[in-house]
């Protein structure tokens, strides 16, 4: 039986409406929106201001467990690299249930702050002792079951993991439980998307990732692009690429290209790929990405954390790029800080104001979040990102009662949210059609704190 919502005011496709009615399905997608789903009786009616929720592009879940942990400085030349080694460092130390226990606190503290799904980018396959054992794999199980929990949509996105530099150069001992052959990862693929859609649940979905151009080799890069065509054609892809200097360096030196250029070359990457930072990106470069219609997620809180550099997202804009956003290192969890400072980036560097405005979409919030829910949405492969009949109902309420948002109207309602709020105007949210947070609380946040409590403490201990 559907269920009925009245809004106040709602973000409609790309349009604000005003008393707007919604009817959504028990499958949780929207059925009806407008007078055809008006009913009689039974009318939820939805104060505030609604939007769409934001999926979280890219994320790393077990390194919940070290922000924070590593501000402080080494030497003169802190760097991505000497961070590295703390983060390896941890994902030595992860077990299955403390993995279930960091990304349950995270996908409730990502509900709470706007993102409504999440690419879970995995590359934790190994148990501590190199085993990948037989069956189901419990670091798969524990992301699976953390997002259970917590109510969040999930695309899992198994990470393929070769070699620890350009030139096929073997792994180091501290990067061997993210090892995986093609034929393993191939096979478990099409073994989880089977069992998937036995499911037929919307909230899960099954992509695959490649770490980086510098831990697959290209022989074995092709080899699996080719396998994941033959298991599903529409599969989302994602890569690492271009965060570091230091990579692009190295990549050049090692075949004469720039990564983004050696990708591109290949003829692989296309609608359903996402290019993870791509901050190092030449103008030809972002043309390329835009030109085979592929995605550029950033998240410019990690990329600011780790001292990346910038990206050119109002050069990639203008060539017709798609940008989405993530928390990927969870130094912040905020969709609205991540497009608040995509934004400043592009002031600061251009000296000016609203520069990621466009044409008719003068409002800087409405126009970043609409198109990075939309852009966000088809990276995850799943149908979200919008409030429009088909898509999962996954929204927000923003509470115009909030002292961000006083006096705002529909239309600045979005540039409150970025430059005037963040995460503290999220009253209520949505996930395919169940309230997985009603006044700002969520039902499963006291148990998983308790827990996340007692596990940082542990981790802290044995650090």
């Amino acid at each position: 039986m559907a269920r009925h919502y009245r809004f106040q005011s709602a973000l409609i496709g790309r349009e604000w409406a005003n008393d707007v009615q919604v009817a959504v399905g028990d499958d949780g997608l929207i059925q009806a929106i407008g007078p055809e789903a008006a009913t009689a009786s039974g009318v939820e009616h939805v104060g505030g201001y609604v939007v769409p929720g934001m999926p979280n592009g890219h994320s790393h879940a077990f390194q919940r467990g070290m922000v924070g942990e590593t501000e402080y400085r080494l030497s003169a030349r802190d760097s991505f690299w000497t961070w590295r080694q703390a983060m390896y460092a941890l994902a030595n130390r992860v077990t299955p249930r403390d993995l279930e226990v960091l990304a349950t606190q995270l996908f409730i503290e990502m509900l709470k702050s706007g993102y409504t799904s999440v690419a879970e980018f995995h590359y934790l396959h190994r148990g501590p002792d190199g085993t990948l054992g037989t069956g189901s794999n419990p670091l798969w199980d524990a992301a699976t079951a953390a997002a259970e929990t917590a109510g969040i949509g999930l695309t899992f996105l198994p990470t393929l993991y070769q070699t620890s530099d350009f030139g096929s150069k073997p792994l180091r001992p501290d990067q061997a439980r993210f090892q995986l052959d093609t034929d393993w990862f191939l096979r478990a693929i099409e073994e989880r998307l089977s069992a998937e859609r036995r499911l037929k649940t919307s909230l899960r979905r099954t992509g695959a990732a490649f770490h980086s151009l510098r831990a697959v080799p290209l022989e074995s890069l092709r080899q699996a692009v080719e396998g994941l065509r033959g298991i599903d054609p529409d599969m989302p892809v994602h890569i690492h690429i271009a965060e570091q200097m230091k990579e692009v360096e190295a990549c050049r030196e090692f075949s004469g290209r720039r990564p983004i250029e050696l990708l591109l070359e290949t003829g692989l990457v296309n609608p359903r790929w996402c290019l993870v930072h791509a901050t190092h990106a030449t103008p030809a470069e972002l043309e390329g990405i835009a030109a085979a219609s592929a995605a550029v997620c950033v998240s410019i809180s990690t990329e600011a954390n780790l001292g990346d550099g910038f990206f050119d997202a109002p050069r990639f804009l203008r060539a017709g790029g798609r940008i989405c956003v993530g928390s990927d290192s969870q130094a912040t969890v905020c969709p609205a800080e991540e497009l608040r400072w995509m934004e400043y980036q592009a002031r600061l560097r251009k000296r000016r104001r609203s520069v990621l405005a466009e044409g008719s979409r003068s409002h800087v919030g409405t126009r970043l979040w609409r198109d990075a829910a939309e852009h966000g949405g088809a990276v995850l492969g799943q149908p979200v990102g919008s409030i429009a009949v088909g898509s999962r109902a996954d929204w927000l309420v923003l509470d115009a009662g909030h002292p961000s948002m006083v006096g705002s109207s529909a239309q600045t309602a979005l540039d409150r949210l970025l430059f005037a709020g963040g995460s503290g105007a999220v009253r209520d949210v949505m996930v395919a059609g169940r309230w997985v947070v009603k006044g700002r609380q969520h039902a499963a946040e006291a148990a998983s704190l308790a827990a996340f409590a007692g596990l940082m403490g542990r981790l802290g201990a044995a650090a």
